[in-house]
C-alpha cells in the first residue's frame, strides 16, 4: 500500500521565499477547502443577503426619487443599486463579523499551540481567512450580483481600468478587515474575554463601513473624518465607490491608496499587539 505524503511545506533558509509563499498557499488553500464544506449555509446565506438586498435598494430607490435632481449625495438610482447589490455580495466576502476564532483559543488556552508553529499568528490566520473570502467570492457575491442584474437596471463601470482597481480595493479590504477583527480578538488575551469588544465591533462595523446607507449622505466633514481617521470606509464604502465610478479617476486611485495604507498599517499593528500579548500569555488552566 502506497504511503501517503503527508508533508508540510517548511520555511527553507536557503529558499526562504520560495517556502514562505507555498505555505502561505497551503493555509489559504486550507480556509477555502474548509468553508467550501458548508453547503447548506452558504446557499441559506445567499437567500438572506438576496432578500435584504431588495429591501436596501427600493429604500434607497425612495430616497432617489425623492431626492433634488434624483441624485442623493451624487448618486443616481442606477449607482444605488449597484452599491446595493455588488454590497450585498461583498458582506461575505469582507466578513466585518462572525469571526471569534482567536478569542475563543485564547480563552481555552489553544493559542499556546499557534506559537508553537513556523508561522507567525497573523499570517497564520491571514492566509487562511483569504481563501474564505476567495470562496465567498464565488459562492457568495455572485448569486445577490446576478439577481439585482436580472431584477433592476444597475450601473455598470465604463472606465477601462474600473475592474482591476476594484479587485485591488476588494483584497485590501479583506485584509483590512481581517486586521481589524484580529485586534478586537486580540484583546481576550488582556480580558480573558472578549464578547464586549465584538459585540462593540458588530455594531459600529456596518454602520461605519458603509453596509446600511452609503457615508456620502452624512455631512461632508463626518464622511471625510471616518474616511482619514479610521479604516471602516475602506471596507466596503471605498470599493462601491472605485466599481460604480463615483469620483474622477485621480479620487478612485487615492481612495484605494488610502486603503493600502489602512491595511499595511492594521498588521503591523497586529504585529505588535501579538508580540506584547506574549510577553504576557497566561494559558488558562495551566
Amino acid at each position: 500500500m502506497d504511503r501517503l505524503d503527508a508533508r508540510v511545506p517548511q520555511i527553507s533558509p536557503h529558499r526562504p521565499f520560495r517556502e514562505s509563499l507555498a505555505t502561505f498557499g497551503a493555509l489559504a488553500r486550507s480556509g477555502f477547502q474548509r468553508y467550501i464544506t458548508y453547503r447548506q449555509a452558504t446557499i441559506a446565506g445567499s437567500f438572506t443577503n438576496i432578500v435584504f438586498g431588495f429591501l436596501r435598494c427600493y429604500v434607497l430607490l425612495a430616497v432617489a426619487a425623492g431626492a433634488d435632481g434624483g441624485r442623493p449625495a451624487g448618486y443616481d438610482a442606477a449607482q444605488l443599486t449597484t452599491f446595493v447589490w455588488v454590497g450585498q455580495g461583498l458582506l461575505t466576502v469582507v466578513a466585518l463579523w462572525g469571526w471569534t476564532e482567536l478569542a475563543d483559543r485564547i480563552r481555552s488556552g489553544e493559542v499556546t499551540a499557534d506559537l508553537l508553529r513556523p508561522v507567525h499568528p497573523v499570517i497564520g490566520y491571514l492566509a487562511p481567512d483569504l481563501g474564505r473570502a476567495g470562496h465567498a467570492m464565488l459562492f457568495r457575491f455572485v448569486p445577490p450580483v446576478v439577481v439585482g442584474l436580472i431584477f433592476f437596471d444597475p450601473y455598470l463601470p465604463g472606465r477601462w481600468f474600473t475592474g482591476p482597481l476594484f479587485a485591488v480595493s476588494v483584497l485590501l479590504a479583506v485584509v483590512g478587515s481581517m486586521g481589524v477583527r484580529f485586534l478586537v480578538n486580540a484583546t481576550a488575551y488582556w480580558l480573558h474575554d472578549a464578547r464586549g469588544p465584538l459585540i462593540l465591533w458588530t455594531l459600529a462595523a456596518g454602520v461605519l463601513a458603509g453596509l446600511y446607507f452609503p457615508l456620502r449622505f452624512l455631512p461632508d466633514w463626518l464622511a471625510v473624518t471616518l474616511w482619514v481617521a479610521t479604516p471602516f470606509p475602506g471596507f466596503l464604502q471605498t470599493p462601491l465607490d472605485v466599481l460604480i465610478e463615483r469620483d474622477p479617476p485621480p479620487v478612485q486611485v487615492a481612495l484605494v491608496g488610502l486603503q493600502a495604507c489602512w491595511a499595511v498599517a492594521l498588521l503591523a499593528l497586529c504585529a505588535l499587539v501579538q508580540r506584547r500579548a506574549e510577553r504576557r500569555l497566561v494559558a488558562q488552566g495551566g
